[in-house]
């Protein structure tokens, strides 16, 4: 069994020779999140202790698809090692919307879950869970987007940006994902490579992962849910003043009104798709 995290994580300087180079992505942090020669700087957040857990487990595990937690800056910045590669951010490359590229997203989010399936998230604070019935004892990534997704060699090795992780399932995690990346959602609004394709890709997701246990109508409950928690999420944190997260709900809001209206007139299509 991995053994327990440093109670205390060191602090990690910024050699004064090496700038800081911002890196793209992102909504809560846009513009905050720096490359710092082979570390990555990020703003601690009130449950950054429960994540710095995870990471340190997954470490111990020896699963290489997530940063390595190194300690806290004199910025009091939360630094963890730079995941060499390409996110997938727009506008996107042909390569990272075919098939081969999907399955290995799936592939990765099940590795994660063999790896972070023998992690204890009762001791420490979690970012809001998933609603029932898909909360449980599984720490989920909850925010696999294409930009948070790191490949090499056109093949997905890493996830990134661990800040919505929490305790969920894995029916959870894999709604979330095949969600984003098939694309879910009303053909009007698929304006790239993936148009046409979102329900067999949604089959490929979910076949890549090995998801033969689960079943259908739950996945398909769970890909609606999922869209549901996080965008109410996006706009309770618009609500609070969140500025990052207000740009973004005023551009999107629209398309998550016709993406579930998308759900409700599809929901026995998706489940046709997954049953092939």
């Amino acid at each position: 069994m991995p053994s327990s995290p440093d109670p205390q994580p060191r602090t990690t300087g910024t050699d004064p020779g090496i700038g800081e180079v911002p890196l793209e992505g992102g909504v809560a942090n846009r513009g905050l999140v720096v490359r710092v020669g082979d570390t990555v700087r990020r703003p601690q957040r009130a449950t950054g202790a429960a994540t710095h857990a995870l990471l340190q487990h997954l470490q111990q595990c020896g699963f290489e698809g997530a940063p390595r937690f190194l300690g806290i800056d004199e910025k009091g910045r939360e630094v963890l090692t730079y995941v060499e590669g390409k996110a997938v951010t727009r506008p996107y490359p042909g390569w990272a919307l075919g098939d081969d590229a999907l399955r290995s997203v799936a592939q990765l989010l099940r590795r994660y879950h063999e790896a972070a399936a023998g992690f204890d998230p009762r001791p420490h604070r979690w970012p809001p869970s998933p609603p029932p019935p898909y909360v449980g004892t599984l720490v989920t990534h909850n925010d696999p987007n294409l930009d948070n997704v790191i490949f090499r060699g056109r093949r997905a090795v890493a996830f990134i940006d661990f800040d919505l992780a929490s305790p969920g399932s894995a029916l959870w995690d894999v709604a979330a994902a095949a969600r984003l990346w098939s694309p879910l959602m009303a053909e009007s609004d698929i304006r790239d490579g993936r148009g046409g394709q979102s329900l067999a890709r949604f089959r490929t997701f979910v076949d890549s992962y090995g998801a033969a246990d689960l079943d259908p109508a739950l996945l398909v409950d769970a890909v609606l849910a999922n869209h549901t928690w996080l965008y109410t999420f996006i706009r309770s944190s618009a609500e609070a003043g969140n500025r990052a997260f207000r740009d973004y709900w005023q551009d999107v809001a629209p398309r998550v009104d016709r993406t579930h209206r998308w759900y409700q007139v599809n929901r026995r299509a998706m489940m046709e798709a997954l049953r092939g």
